[in-house]
């Protein structure tokens, strides 16, 4: 197995910090701005792709910063599961900010260059936990990603937008400060002083079935921005924010962040086969399987677009959780390829609510009845990227559920394979009204105006992009299933 040593993922984690600077000082010059933006994102996703060979072939890299203590290093390790996530997120960043500008100008929103400096910042922080290569740098840049997207869930600054905010920072702060770093001293301590990623784990034989499974509810817990049911109410409570910071925290960065540490602790913490053999994930198999669903059951309440995705998504993580806990190859395959299929399927659906929100004004189901005849180009790609989202070939959210229903098989639950079951049912219930809505009023009927139009091409080019993505992932999803089927276990 080739270890290849290279300061590439330092590079790539730094290129957007590097480009703050640049941003704030040409904020009188928009173009300008927004030119250093797309500039450092198209260099990221090149010193990306440039890292892909070397995984694909089963190998790693690594760079070390600084070693504080001996075992204890600021340092970063690329494997199978980091790589998929950087590539998701060094691409959706690109989309997401030629729609940011649309949104943005055509909003006439203020502080426009506040948000292009802590948008870069964010996705600093995110591509530092992709390619973490232990716990201290995974936790030192989760907590980059909750004070750097703060001021962008904050952004409107009126009553509202600080009541969300608060709300975000306490609980996404005080999860991981209360939970996910006394795991992590405890860890460090029963392991003889490592906090590495390894290859099926570093702790088995150190703690016993009791300390394993306390371990691992407080590091899911710490880890909040997984959504895991109770720690979930900051997500629709960030549902303030401007409509591209939605779909940042629920596609590109935040959420997955969360999911990912999730995944990471599994693999590379405790091990698949050692908590397999002390049964220590069942607890977590049933609060990801009371989430999946009780969050699509709130979904189906809310009339407000934003709030039913925002439900959506906590329901939609928690897939990929379940998929880990079940602690079999194929739902692990199917957990870690759900990180891609959900994003790209979830940002169209909120690219598509934030051009509704530009283009007319409405925000809520109830008021949508026959826009789709106004609007079709955004209506189309909402239906493609909810059809993605249900599991319906042929869009990528297919392959991801297909695992995660194998994977229950696997485990001989027949009550997991109802709850994935149960829940593709709900996601028709909550997701699909929309699009019926839209196209089933014809044109002067209902609530729709005459006057009606498509959002700026700015907006539309990207939801149009990510929504034929959601096809392209079906039809080719060879690297994904590759890098998935490392099991995310750096080598």
């Amino acid at each position: 197995m080739e270890t290849v040593v290279s300061s590439k993922p330092l590079l790539a984690t730094l290129v957007s910090l590097l480009v703050v600077g640049p941003i704030i000082l040409s904020r009188r010059r928009p173009n300008l701005r927004e030119s250093w933006t797309f500039l450092a994102g198209f260099i990221k996703l090149g010193i990306v792709l440039s890292m892909l060979p070397i995984i694909l072939e089963g190998g790693v890299i690594e760079w070390t910063l600084w070693e504080i203590l001996p075992g204890l290093a600021l340092a970063f390790r690329v494997d199978g599961l980091g790589m998929l996530f950087a590539l998701v997120a060094s691409t959706l960043w690109i989309v997401t900010s030629l729609y940011s500008i649309g949104y943005m100008r055509r909003m006439k929103e203020h502080s426009q260059t506040r948000f292009f400096a802590f948008f870069a910042v964010a996705l600093s922080a995110t591509l530092g936990v992709a390619f973490s290569a232990n716990l201290l740098t995974m936790y030192l840049f989760y907590e980059m990603l909750s004070l750097s997207t703060y001021p962008l869930v904050t952004h409107h600054q009126d009553r509202e937008a600080r009541a969300g905010g608060r709300t975000y920072l306490t609980y996404l702060l005080g999860t991981s400060v209360a939970f996910a770093l006394p795991a992590m001293i405890y860890t460090y301590m029963k392991s003889g002083g490592s906090m590495e990623f390894v290859s099926g784990g570093f702790l088995a034989g150190s703690v016993s079935g009791g300390e394993a499974t306390v371990l691992l509810i407080l590091f899911v817990f710490g880890f909040a921005k997984a959504g895991v049911m109770p720690f979930h109410s900051w997500l629709p409570a960030a549902m303030v924010a401007p409509t591209p910071v939605s779909a940042l925290l629920h596609a590109v960065a935040v959420v997955k962040v969360g999911v990912f540490c999730v995944l990471r602790v599994i693999t590379g913490v405790f091990g698949v086969d050692f908590l397999a053999s002390l049964g220590a994930a069942t607890v977590i198999v049933w609060l990801a399987s009371i989430t999946v669903l009780a969050a699509s059951l709130l979904a189906l309440t809310q009339d407000n677009l934003k709030r039913r995705l925002a439900f959506s998504t906590i329901s939609q993580l928690s897939y990929i959780v379940l998929g880990a806990a079940m602690l079999s190859e194929s739902a692990l395959t199917g957990s870690i390829m759900h990180i891609a299929m959900h994003a790209m399927g979830k940002i169209t659906l909120f690219f598509c609510a934030g051009a509704i929100f530009v283009a007319t004004g409405k925000k809520y189901v109830s008021e949508m009845d026959g826009i789709g005849w106004r609007m079709p180009f955004t209506m189309f790609a909402y239906l493609l990227g909810a059809l993605s989202i249900i599991g319906l070939p042929p869009f990528g959210g297919a392959w991801s559920k297909w695992f995660l229903f194998l994977g229950s098989v696997e485990t001989h639950n027949i009550y997991l394979t109802l709850v994935l079951a149960i829940s593709s049912l709900l996601n028709i219930a909550y997701l699909l009204p929309v699009a019926v809505r839209a196209f089933y009023v014809p044109p002067g009927k209902g609530n729709t105006k005459i006057d009606l139009h498509e959002a700026p091409t700015a907006c539309v080019i990207p939801l149009t992009l990510t929504a034929f993505g959601c096809l392209a992932l079906f039809l080719f999803p060879e690297i994904l299933l590759s890098l998935a089927r490392l099991m995310g276990e750096p080598s």
